[in-house]
């Protein structure tokens, strides 16, 4: 397909309270929104996650503006589409937020122009994903009982909570005391913990988690494969896989059972699904899709995600009022009764970006034409 153009529109947009994780709180994040139209007219649509401040990722939104504008965009000349886009970045090491937002505008574009939703375009199974909640690090024990008995109350079929050295084992404590062994339960850690703490997981082994997920350094597999040796609960990594790559090595050194893809974090949709493949279909192991606060455009892409067969546990993708008390799509993402969102059946992402409200709202803007 020809591009006629692609544009640049960052807004920001306010949480409807802090989520707050080992990094620190976050209120209001960036969006950067990547708007592909080919040459008929048809738009597509992506999100580039990268928040203000190197925290999760070395990626922000300026260097993200900066990369993309400057080194991906004057290489989307000629026929371009999402198959062949990860060759003609493939110069640019790293920055893979950068990558993954314009890519998946082509994702959507490239399904839209097929007239065929994303979820089925990529080789989805199911049309109903299973929904988690992740929950940030409370002001109190009270506090994140409440908060997680909300969202069971409201049907999500797992929960995810953040934990930091000192708010780990007390926690989850509390939650089995007052939820009980049934409920789905998850840890986070965000890399903030070292080996020296195995003892803290080996206590958090008394719980009955599914997972507990990147608990060691940010880009450490070795000693993620030390750890789980010592301990029985399974070791989900996040951060420490940018690409089917690290998932062979971190299979080969035993770092991890379960691989959290997030599509933003491993350079869009293509990755996603090279890693899907060697990790489910070469090697029998699940996955499952996780977030990054995304607006309606970017939760698009993560459903269509979350519908492939190796996704085997409940997602980080969840109704568009957890979060924000406004989206800018319609309609916005919807939790079911059952605890699942549903794959749309419309073309492309499923839902419509309400454009006039995004470039009322943008901060900046830019415009590229082949």
């Amino acid at each position: 397909m020809e591009l006629r153009k692609v544009e640049l529109l960052e807004v920001w947009v306010r949480l409807k309270s802090p989520f707050e994780t080992s990094f620190g709180k976050t209120l209001e994040r960036p969006a950067i929104l990547v708007r592909a139209e080919e040459r008929g007219g048809e738009v597509g649509w992506g999100e580039v996650v990268a928040d203000s401040g190197p925290w999760y990722s070395y990626e922000t939104n300026e260097t993200a503006w900066h990369v993309i504008r400057d080194f991906i965009l004057p290489q989307l000349k000629g026929d371009v589409g999402p198959r062949g886009f990860p060759a003609l970045v493939s110069r640019i090491r790293g920055h893979n937020m950068a990558k993954a937002g314009v890519e998946m505008a082509l994702w959507d574009l490239a399904a839209k122009l097929e007239g065929r939703p994303l979820w089925q375009y990529i080789g989805g199974v199911r049309d109903r994903i299973a929904s988690g909640v992740s929950v940030g690090i409370q002001p109190s024990l009270e506090d994140l009982v409440r908060v997680v008995d909300s969202y069971v109350q409201e049907g999500y079929q797992r929960v995810k909570i953040k934990i930091r050295p000192g708010y780990d084992v007390e926690p989850v404590r509390r939650l089995r005391e007052v939820l009980g062994p049934s409920l789905k339960l998850q840890v986070d850690a965000n890399a903030a913990y070292t080996l020296s703490d195995v003892e803290v997981f080996r206590r958090l082994d008394d719980f009955g988690l599914l997972m507990i997920e990147q608990p060691l350094g940010w880009r450490d597999l070795v000693d993620h494969a030390e750890l789980a040796r010592h301990i029985r609960t399974p070791i989900c990594l996040d951060e420490s896989v940018a690409d089917a790559d690290d998932a062979r090595k971190a299979y080969q050194l035993g770092s991890a059972m379960i691989i959290n893809v997030k599509p933003a974090r491993v350079g869009g949709l293509g990755e996603t699904l090279r890693i899907h493949d060697l990790w489910y279909r070469q090697l029998g192991r699940p996955i499952w899709i996780g977030g990054m606060l995304e607006t309606g455009v970017g939760r698009g892409h993560l459903v269509a995600a979350a519908t492939l067969e190796g996704v085997r546990y409940p997602n980080d993708i969840s109704a568009s009022s957890r979060y924000y008390e406004e989206d800018i799509v319609e309609p916005p993402w919807e939790l079911n009764r059952d605890g699942t969102i549903s794959a749309p059946r419309a073309s492309g992402i499923g839902a419509e970006v309400l454009e006039d409200k995004v470039r009322s709202a943008a901060k900046r803007a830019y415009e590229f034409r082949p």
